[in-house]
């Protein structure tokens, strides 16, 4: 099965499910592609292709799923069963060996994670504040890929008066928010 016809059928799974469950917002779901699709696909721009990527709290799939299509091996984070039921099914459906799928908090993940993380990439769409994932993988030495909205620049702020960290914001394509990527993490106390 071909990306395309793999898209057309993670689109159809995600209308399935968001029938029964909440996945996206309901008013999301006529624009499926560019609203999702090519807002998580972005950042197989910038993305390294020898990395593992962790999503947390992945939710639908975004943008786990998309990056895992993409081809990048990727491990998703998701603590709520029915999300995981979803991404089990897509994950069965468009067989995608290169995805992983954690049924659980992010905190007992990251605790079990190796010492050797060089490899490991942290990524998440609609997920928490930046202080809150700093709070999380801030000890990892990870580096961050992260889609988030127009609010960044406070949320930077704010985490910055907690951690030392340096990074790069990308404009997305696709919207009014950015790509942010965090390297060097450190504790300021």
């Amino acid at each position: 099965m071909n990306n395309k016809a793999k898209f057309d059928l993670y689109e159809r799974l995600l209308r399935q499910w968001s029938e029964k469950i909440n996945l996206v917002a309901p008013s999301t779901l006529n624009d499926i592609h560019s609203r999702h699709f090519a807002d998580c696909a972005q950042l197989a721009d910038i993305l390294p292709t020898d990395v593992h990527v962790v999503d947390m709290g992945t939710g639908a799939g975004f943008p786990g799923v998309v990056l895992a299509i993409l081809g990048w091996r990727v491990t998703a984070v998701e603590s709520v069963g029915k999300k995981v039921a979803f991404l089990t099914d897509v994950k069965e459906k468009l067989g995608l060996d290169n995805l992983g799928i954690y049924h659980g908090r992010l905190e007992n993940y990251v605790a079990a994670l190796p010492r050797d993380k060089h490899d490991i990439v942290f990524t998440a769409r609609a997920f928490a504040p930046l202080i809150k994932i700093l709070d999380y993988i801030g000890d990892t030495g990870c580096r961050l890929f992260l889609l988030k909205g127009r609010e960044i620049p406070t949320e930077i702020n704010t985490a910055q008066q907690k951690y030392k960290f340096d990074y790069t914001l990308i404009p997305s394509k696709t919207g009014d928010g950015f790509i942010i990527v965090i390297k060097n993490i450190k504790k300021s106390r």
